[in-house]
């Protein structure tokens, strides 16, 4: 137990302070003297022992009547660790310009309002914390400590399943942890959202699996510049929130990972920067199963990594040109709409042949043959009533099938696509009749062709002979009742009967494909 005699003059005097919520300055008012990056070189006259702060908010010395006790200090050495684990602690306490010498311990605590500001602290644990108010530290420097018996991960900030009524308020701060996690809040329950921007900086990977942010996650010009062990700087795998905005310069260099993560109005990385992990073996963005209503990928360049999006369910997608990396993963994709991005604003992806084919070429970034995202194109395109787009990606899956097909298989196919587009051009067929018909009508009507029965049969006309070659069903009575001397046109005659049960064949074929899939 502390003596008041046994107290260093700073000591006394945050000590008497402390009923009364009096702040307490130590800084000199020399800009050089009071930076805080210098603070292991500060004398007695400015340390503060941990033990003393640990024992006035333990209610080592009662409040005046009238008052409401809180400790508020500002640029001290606090000496020792300050060790707060499994304490319930009623009064708030503000630090600001302060150097730690040891990781700060709050595992377990109960406490109020927690204010680190502008300060080093060589780790902060708070796993399993209860904090009836916010947790801030503006502009403050986190370093991971030695591992400790509650965390052995290399970790600078623990919130594991910890509970926050407020805000987490990490603006501006600098996290390092080499290696390991900068920020380690799987289960986190942070009824204020979390704010990491105005030059937040991550060295490590920030985990917030299955965190509930009842009020967002706001990262905007965030720097996550060297990933954990897994090659992610960002982990909000099954998070629960109404919005993820990662904008304005957000930089990752490593994974972003919304695995299964929920997200009840928005997810935009617009003006963010994507950049994988540096070896550039590892995803960009990985968003598999997530569930959002909004998502605005508009980067401000292509990522450099792979995008996952399979499974993942969008109401409303937002892309641009610098959305997509060379490879994307579509397979189970689903989403209502799509806007483009373009200079001057958005606007549908509808109503335009280049539209198309720069959706198709989209699709194409999938590795391997998935039928699933042609379809879920063609499904919007459908429900927006451009049935004509519908068709086009439609073809395009189909010709995209094709290459896996074995040889005998690719054969056909191609004769399905000449011939009538699959089903999904039927007018080919006509072409194609037409054309034969042409050639036949003028090749027979410049010769004389025998009658197989003199005296038999109806007068001969070339162009009723063509057709009556083409139509496989039925008959018109002019192909059995001629032959030709001439055996080239005997040969051409041959041909368009070939042709037209061909013809006929696929016409058969890829009207019933379509009208399947219809």
């Amino acid at each position: 137990m502390l003596s008041y005699d046994e107290l260093t003059a700073s000591e006394r005097e945050l000590w008497d302070a402390f009923p009364e919520g009096r702040r307490v300055d130590l800084r000199t008012g020399a800009p050089e003297s009071d930076r805080v990056a210098g603070g292991g070189r500060w004398g007695p006259e400015r340390t503060v022992r941990a033990d003393v702060i640990a024992a006035l908010l333990l209610g080592a010395n009662s409040a005046q009547p009238g008052s409401m006790a809180s400790l508020t200090l500002v640029g001290a050495r606090i000496s020792g660790c300050l060790d707060l684990a499994g304490a319930h602690i009623s009064h708030p306490f503000w630090l600001e310009g302060c150097w730690f010498e040891e990781r700060v311990n709050l595992f377990g605590a109960a406490t109020r309002t927690i204010e680190i500001r502008g300060s080093h602290v060589p780790g902060l644990e708070a796993g399993s914390t209860r904090i009836e108010g916010r947790l801030a530290l503006f502009r403050s420097v986190i370093e991971s400590g030695p591992v400790s018996p509650f965390h052995r991960d290399i970790t600078a900030l623990s919130l594991t399943n910890a509970h926050v009524t407020g805000g987490v308020i990490l603006n501006g701060a600098e996290l390092t942890a080499p290696g390991g996690c900068a920020v380690a809040a799987g289960g986190l329950v942070a009824e204020g959202g979390v704010f990491c921007r105005d030059g937040f900086v991550a060295h490590g990977e920030v985990r917030l699996l299955g965190a509930q942010l009842s009020g967002g996650l706001f990262m905007q010009g965030a720097r996550l510049e060297r990933p954990g062990p897994r090659g992610v700087t960002l982990t909000l795998d099954n998070a629960v929130t109404p919005t993820l905005n990662l904008s304005e310069g957000f930089t990752a260099n490593g994974t972003v990972r919304l695995r299964g993560a929920r997200v009840s109005d928005n997810v935009t990385f617009e003006g963010a920067a994507l950049s994988g992990p540096p070896d550039g073996e590892g995803p960009a963005l990985v968003a598999m199963h997530m569930q959002v209503v909004d998502f605005d990928l508009n980067l401000a360049r292509p990522p450099s990594g792979t995008v996952n999006l399979r499974g993942a369910q969008v109401s409303y997608l937002h892309d641009s040109e610098h959305s997509w990396p060379d490879v994307v993963e579509l397979d189970g994709f689903v989403y209502g709409s799509i806007k483009m991005h373009q200079a001057g604003g958005r606007r549908e992806a509808l109503g335009r042949r280049d539209s198309v084919t720069h959706r198709v070429a989209w699709i194409r970034r999938s590795p391997g043959y998935n039928p699933q995202p042609y379809e879920q194109l063609a499904s919007w395109y459908r429900k927006a009533g451009h049935d004509d787009d519908a068709r086009r990606v439609l073809l395009a899956k189909q010709r995209h099938r094709r290459r896996t097909l074995p040889s005998v298989a690719r054969v056909w196919g191609h004769l399905l696509d000449v011939t009538v587009g699959y089903g999904y051009r039927p007018w080919l067929a006509g072409v194609w009749l037409l054309a034969l018909t042409l050639l036949g009508t003028l090749s027979f009507g410049t010769h004389s062709p025998n009658p197989v029965k003199q005296g038999e049969g109806a007068p001969f006309r070339p162009f009723v002979y063509t057709l009556d070659l083409l139509i496989p069903i039925g008959g018109l009575g002019q192909r059995t009742a001629w032959y030709w001397p001439n055996d080239s046109l005997q040969w051409l005659a041959y041909l368009l009967i070939a042709f037209g049960w061909v013809l006929t064949t696929a016409v058969i074929a890829g009207v019933t494909r379509a009208l399947q899939k219809n």
